[in-house]
């Protein structure tokens, strides 16, 4: 199966017209995206943009061979400007049919109005409606007749646990390709996982992208920690003959200062994992309604699938972990290994004891992080470029603090600075960086 994007965005492509934020005025040359629309083997399409001709013709692809089209969407909200002098000879969709469209006597196309669980065949291929987890859409499941399976899933507002979203996994086993709107809903791509729908081998292509989606090269490294991709409108998917899609980053290390936006910045990378278990290092203080306060923030953000463990016995977790682990945060980790061996103590720290069990720690934390089996990121704080601590114990924690996290960092496939909310990598898989910029 061959695919064909010749659109990658939303209903109003990217940019949208007229639109200023920085993100549409920043979207200029190849980073430009039509509305979505999918040529299949250079005979059927899925979803159109309002010039889906033009933008066969950029990519070097020729609509002269579609016969069919399938649409996820009612049909008076298709650009179908364009359909009566395509001759089609059929078009698949959840409504009736324009009143302006040619009858199929008068030289129009047939249309097949479809709803979810309908089932049928186009040109060898076997095509079932799903549910498209919005009123009035649908998606799509194609299986060609090689026996590759593809989802098409269009833009949804419906949160992944609703029905539609468990209709995706009843099928014959995983899909080869998916295309969604990753970055829009990444706990979509953990429920399609959780339920055996996607796995590793699934080329996971992110779609109807919009302005809301992070520009750049951080679209490319945030859908790479989801184990999905974007490519560039006119780009040709062969499914199976393809590399596999980037890998997922195992170990990495989200660095950031008070309120940075670090700890979203690291479960938003997770996000995508059907399981995934919180490891609290703060626990909780008694009488401080402010910690408490910040505690149910962090809370309320995970999903529900998540599970928390509050321990600073990270070493052992770290060995014997099953599934994906969010450590938040190492600083506060540091914190309790410095109160276990009394570091705070200046005394103490000079003798050469307190100073050898911490780093003691800090290395078998490292190793341990390094042997990990399981996906793992790890928030911690930056507090070496402030102001000098006034006081010995103060710049001891900001020292040690640093050492750890140079450590950690290490050991990291991957390293984030969150500076204002905006991340910047300061280490990536070497393919993750080749994406960015193709």
């Amino acid at each position: 199966m061959e695919l064909t994007l010749l659109g990658t965005a939303g209903p109003k492509g990217w940019p949208q017209p007229f639109c200023t934020c920085a993100s549409c005025l920043g979207c200029t040359g190849p980073a430009v995206r039509g509305p979505a629309c999918v040529l299949l083997d250079g005979t059927l399409l899925l979803d159109c943009g309002p010039e889906p001709a033009h933008a066969a013709a950029r990519a070097g692809y020729p609509l002269t061979g579609v016969r069919r089209l399938l649409l996820s969407g009612p049909a008076e909200t298709a650009p179908l400007a364009w359909l009566p002098a395509a001759g089609l000879d059929e078009v698949a969709a959840p409504s009736a049919p324009p009143a302006w469209l040619p009858a199929p006597s008068a030289g129009g196309p047939q249309w097949r109005r479809v709803a979810a669980g309908d089932a049928f065949e186009v040109d060898g291929r076997r095509i079932r409606v799903l549910p498209g987890g919005t009123p009035g859409r649908v998606a799509y499941e194609v299986i060609g007749a090689d026996g590759t399976r593809l989802l098409y899933v269009p833009p949804s507002t419906l949160p992944p646990e609703a029905e539609a979203g468990r209709a995706w996994t009843r099928g014959g086993g995983p899909y080869d390709v998916v295309l969604l709107d990753v970055v829009s809903w990444p706990e979509r791509l953990a429920t399609l996982r959780r339920d055996g729908a996607v796995t590793e081998d699934t080329d996971v292509l992110a779609i109807h992208l919009s302005h809301e989606s992070p520009p750049g090269e951080e679209l490319h490294r945030r859908l790479a920690a989801w184990g999905a991709r974007a490519v560039p409108d006119g780009g040709v998917v062969r499914v199976g003959a393809d590399p596999s899609p980037t890998p997922r980053p195992h170990r990495t290390l989200v660095l950031g200062g008070a309120r940075s936006g670090k700890s979203a910045e690291a479960e938003r990378r997770l996000a995508a994992c059907p399981d995934v278990l919180y490891v609290a290092t703060g626990g909780t203080r008694e009488g401080d309604p402010e910690w408490a306060e910040r505690i149910a923030l962090h809370q309320n953000r995970r999903p529900d699938t998540w599970s928390t463990a509050e321990t600073v016995e990270l070493t052992a977790l770290l060995a014997e972990a099953r599934r994906p682990l969010l450590v938040d945060c190492l600083s506060l980790w540091l914190t309790a290994v410095m109160d276990a061996h009394g570091a705070w103590d200046d005394d103490a720290w000079a003798d050469g004891g307190a100073r050898e069990a911490v780093r003691a720690d800090v290395a078998a934390l490292a190793a341990a992080w390094r042997a990990c089996r399981v996906p793992v990121v790890g928030v911690s704080n930056e507090v070496g470029s402030g102001v000098v601590p006034a006081t010995p114990a103060g710049r001891r924690f900001r020292d040690e603090l640093g050492r750890l996290n140079a450590t950690i960092a290490a050991e990291s496939d991957e390293v984030l600075l969150v500076v204002a909310g905006q991340p910047l990598t300061l280490r990536s898989l070497p393919n993750q960086a080749k994406h960015a910029t193709d």
